[in-house]
Formats: structure tokens, sequence, C-alpha cells
């Protein structure tokens, strides 16, 4: 349904639409791409938040059940509890996703994928200036050479291994070519240019992966298929990701409801959704599920969905009976972009304090009822006074008691209450300054 609906009412002469125009269409467009799930590795950075086993296992198998194809299950290197996290996930059994995991470009971190039985894994690693000189403290040469020596490493011992360049949207383009050649020649499957910091246009985004394809010798681009992992930062991580499937990209990084640390990741929901109705794209996902996965990931972090969130937030097809839903009324796609029950959600119309009297009568007429204006007045009466006797500065002050207890389930300590958190337990006092408290440096996490 979802592929020909639109089809049908262009022919019927009801709509235009620009999508389909040829030269809207971009010449290296795939026919197919997979998505790549990230929820366990970005998703969980966001401050604090934590998930069961149960939870996580709950979320992979819906996950595998919706048709994702890959899925990573975490960074093994990071620590014994991760590590053996990931290995309880590892010896779960799935139908349709391939498992794969995080590591950094070194061999004891390979070596923690290989001891949770991992058969993937993403080899993470930066080359620009900012992060040679910050925080890797060596030169680019030898950044590449650990980078190859870790994809050997993998290969060697029989496993898959992809290479996602950290903060590669910062990257000079030469560089990135060159640690992409040596990469491949050393046997990575996958290439991924990671915007770390959200930090593209996406004008910007189609310039970088055009030319980062076109750079690669044939080899690789015939063989080594192009990945790319976006952050949200500025808002444009789903445009981003798209207009890297405009460039050829096929194997794309998303979070559930674009969760994750700072502003999260590209939204799952968001790219599969656009992908299959506006480019007619195949991401093998079951697009029926998109909506209670949401609902499951929500349940999961005790994060809230905003209410206006793309696709999935609640009033997303929601419509208040006004001027506008009358028209609704003849034909839904009136104001809504596809039907919901594609993304396994329902249109919800409702009365409230502008649906105005006219509208009113209309709607009861249309049902076969006939009712004096008396009779109206007493039923807009019933339908507004809740709404008008609401003590709103009471809803408020609820909101921000739920906002707070919220904040206070993500809450770890901030760095100086560590700080005299360990100064009290070692009676030792730090050598370096609190950050904010003298100039003091923060430590930079492992991230893409």
């Amino acid at each position: 349904m979802r592929k020909t609906i639109f089809k049908k009412m262009e022919a019927q002469g009801l709509i235009a639409n620009y999508n389909r125009l040829r030269k809207n269409l971009p010449p290296k467009l795939p026919d197919r791409v997979y998505m790549v799930d990230e929820t366990f590795r970005e998703g969980l950075k966001a401050p604090m938040v934590f998930l069961t086993y149960v939870e996580k296992l709950k979320l992979a198998k819906m996950m595998d059940d919706s048709g994702m194809s890959v899925i990573n299950v975490g960074f093994p290197g990071l620590s014994e509890d991760e590590k053996r996290s990931v290995k309880r996930i590892v010896n779960e059994s799935f139908v349709n996703a391939t498992l794969t995991a995080s590591s950094a470009a070194t061999k004891a971190h390979v070596d923690a994928c290989l001891d949770v039985g991992m058969r993937e894994v993403n080899i993470e690693a930066p080359i620009n200036g900012l992060n040679l000189q910050y925080r890797l403290k060596m030169c680019k040469e030898e950044a590449i050479k650990r980078i190859v020596e870790s994809v050997e490493y993998a290969k060697k011992h029989g496993i898959t291994a992809n290479f996602v360049l950290s903060d590669g949207s910062r990257t000079p383009l030469e560089d990135i070519l060159a640690v992409f050649e040596a990469a491949a020649a050393a046997g990575a499957s996958k290439l991924a240019i990671a915007d770390t910091v959200g930090f593209l246009r996406p004008l910007s985004m189609r310039y970088l992966m055009s030319h980062v394809r076109d750079g690669l010798s044939e080899e690789v681009k015939s063989k080594v298929p192009l990945s790319v992992h976006c952050h949200n930062d500025f808002g444009l991580a789903t445009a981003n990701t798209l207009a890297s499937v405009e460039e050829g990209a096929t194997y794309l990084h998303t979070t559930l409801i674009g969760f994750g640390e700072r502003a999260g990741l590209a939204p799952f929901e968001e790219v599969v959704t656009t992908l299959e109705l506006l480019y007619n794209i195949d991401t093998g996902v079951d697009m029926e599920r998109v909506y209670r996965l949401a609902q499951l990931t929500e349940k999961s972090f005790a994060l809230p969905i905003q209410f206006h969130k793309p696709i999935v937030g609640d009033n997303t097809f929601t419509h208040e009976v006004d001027e506008h839903v009358e028209g609704m009324l003849q034909h839904p796609l009136m104001f809504e972009p596809f039907p919901p029950e594609i993304v396994g959600r329902e249109t919800s119309l409702f009365v409230g304090r502008n649906t105005g009297q006219t509208l009113l009568q209309g709607l009861l007429e249309k049902a076969g009822i006939r009712a004096s204006p008396r009779q109206i007045d007493e039923i807009l009466r019933h339908v507004k006074g809740p709404q008008e006797s609401l003590d709103k500065g009471e809803a408020q002050m609820t909101f921000y008691q739920i906002k707070k207890l919220l904040k206070d389930l993500q809450k770890g300590l901030v760095l100086p209450e560590f700080w005299r958190l360990v100064e009290q337990v070692t009676r030792q006092k730090p050598k370096m300054p609190h950050p904010g408290e003298g100039g003091g440096k923060t430590l930079t996490p492992v991230t893409t």
C-alpha cells in the first residue's frame, strides 16, 4: 500500500509529487539500504541512562523482528560490566539482524570483542589534527598504522571488521581517502564517516560523500560499501543521513527515537519512513512495527517522546475538529502526509475549545443527530468546561516535578562533585583544578 498510494493520487490528478520528478532523483540513489542500530552504543550515552538486561533483550528482539539489518550491541572494551552485558546478548539467537560491537583501534579492544564471541566489529578512530594533538597524542601516520593493524588483527581472527572514521566530517578529504584506502587494503568490509558533532549541512554532506566516493580506487568503490553516522547537534542528523544516501551510502547508523549523547543521533523512525515513502527505497524494515518499537524504547529509557516528534509523537496524527478537519473527514490525506496505519498508528480526531458551534452542528447532522441550539450550547459547555476550569498553575507545577524526577533518574555526579568524593574517600587532593574552577580540562570520552 505504501508504495502505491501516492502514485494513485498523482494519476488521478489530485496531488503533485515533486519527489518523483526525474531531475530530483540523484543518480547515485541506491535501491536498497541497510539500517544499523546504534541504540546500545550511542543511546546509552544519554546521561546516566540505564537499561536492564531484560529491557535490552526485549528491544533487540523487537528490532530483529522489525527487520533491522545490524544491531550494535555495545563496546566490550570499555569495562568488564559492558563486556558481560554484550556477551549475554551475543549468546541470544537473532533471525534477521547481524550483531556487531564497537572497538577502539587497539588489539586489546579487539580482543574484548573476540572474548564475547563477536563475529563483526566496528573499529572506530579519528585522524584529524584536533584529535591527534589533544586526544591521541600521536602523529597521523601512527594513527593510521594502528587502524590498519587493528583491522588486520580482527580479520586474522576470523571476524568481519568495519572501519568508522570518528570526526570524519572535520577531516581533510585527502586524509579520509588515505585512511579509507589503507583500511580497505587491510580487509575492512565497510567504511563509515562519522559526523561526530553534527557539524555539516546537508549540501556539505553531499559534497563530502560524493568526493569520497569518487576519490576512492575502483576496487574499493566496487567492493566496500559506504556507511554514515550522523549526530544531531544542529538538528540535521536525518537530513545529513538522507544526503549521504543520495550520494550512494547504503549502511545507515541510527538510534531509536534518536536517543544518544548530547542531542542524539539520526532517529530511526524518521530516516526509515522518509526513505520508504519519499525516496521509494527499500530499508528492509516492517513499517507497521515502527510505532511499537518507539513505545517500547520510551518505556525502557524512561525518557518521554516529544508530543510533536515526527512519525511517533502523540500529536502527529491528532487533529482538533475545526475548519481544516472538515476537509479531513472527506479524505484523511487532506492534512496528513501518509496513512498512519503504515507505521502502526491511527488518526485521532477530538472536539475541543476551538470547535465552533457551526462545526459541531455539522458533525451531529452527518451522524444523523438533530440537536437544538440549546442542546448544542450544552454539549459545548461540557466539552470546554474541563479545559477552562483546569488550574494551569497546578498543571505546570506537576510538569516540573515530573521533569525533575526524570532528571534525578539520569543524573550522576558532575566532575567537581566527583573529585570532592575522591578526595573524601582517598584523603588525597586532586592535582588538577576542578572543571569550571580554574580552567581545568575535562577528559574526552571515546565517541563516534
